[in-house]
């Protein structure tokens, strides 16, 4: 029983190492490089003297940051508005920040919104400003790879560069930001009134297959199944021995009290 135990488990060990490393080798996935570049809106002023500004985007983007300094102290509203053909995009207040509450941005119309905060995906958000000053992160997309490295999975690299590109290129679009402060329904004067806007664009850069060290993995996956093993087999051993060492104690007092 013991060598058929012994002999099931190293068979079964040998076989899940070289398929760990078979799939190591011969992953089905890639990873693909964009730039991740942040490009300074040129704001155009939209209404001379009044604190309304424009700037079109013609690219790929992840991240929306709108920031404000100098607007009244009280009463201030920065909105942001995107024209154009899907122009949607994401913001939540703790969009971007490192602690807050919960929050997915995936899925504004979840089932679970009563439980965490998501992000409302709308043409056009708004934002209360605290004593003149404030930023507005929001996402223009959630396909792209915001640090620039994405994953996919496909047949081939050369399927899987054209799912990249087919990917950053769909998101490729002409976007028209408006913004605005205003204060009662009506925009304020832009006097003394700072707002700088940045977007991250991206572009396809490169592919290359998924890969980690095939030897190392192996070592491991071999070791975590060897201990995995390893306590099967302790129980039931320790069972066993146990078993044929009460038998011969019980034979040796049997064979006592016959004696006497």
């Amino acid at each position: 029983m013991i060598r058929t135990m012994i002999g099931t488990g190293m068979t079964l060990i040998i076989l899940l190492s070289y398929a760990v490393y078979s799939n190591t080798v011969d992953s089905e996935y890639y990873g693909y490089s964009t730039t991740n570049e942040a490009l300074v809106m040129d704001l155009q002023s939209e209404t001379e003297g009044k604190a309304s500004w424009f700037y079109t985007t013609r690219a790929a983007i992840t991240w929306v940051n709108v920031s404000v300094d100098g607007a009244p102290d009280s009463g201030a509203t920065l909105v942001v508005e995107a024209e154009g053909i899907n122009s949607e995009w994401y913001y939540s207040p703790n969009l971007g920040l490192v602690s807050g509450t919960n929050y997915v941005c995936n899925e504004p119309e979840s089932d679970y919104s009563s439980i965490l905060e998501t992000c409302s995906f709308e043409r056009s958000h708004s934002m209360e400003l605290s004593e003149g000053s404030g930023i507005m992160r929001g996402r223009a997309s959630l396909e792209l790879p915001i640090e620039g490295l994405g994953f996919l999975e496909n047949e081939d690299i050369g399927k899987a560069e054209i799912e990249a590109r087919e990917k950053i290129d769909t998101q490729n679009k002409t976007i028209t930001w408006r913004i605005s402060i205003v204060s009662d329904g009506q925009e304020i004067p832009s006097d003394d009134v700072e707002v700088h806007a940045v977007v991250t664009t991206h572009e396809f850069v490169s592919i290359e297959q998924f890969k980690i060290d095939p030897v190392q993995e192996t070592i491991y996956s071999f070791a975590s199944l060897v201990g995995c093993f390893f306590l099967v087999l302790v129980i039931p051993l320790m069972v066993y021995f146990s078993a044929v060492y009460k038998e011969r104690r019980d034979e040796v007092i049997r064979l006592s009290v016959s004696e006497e």
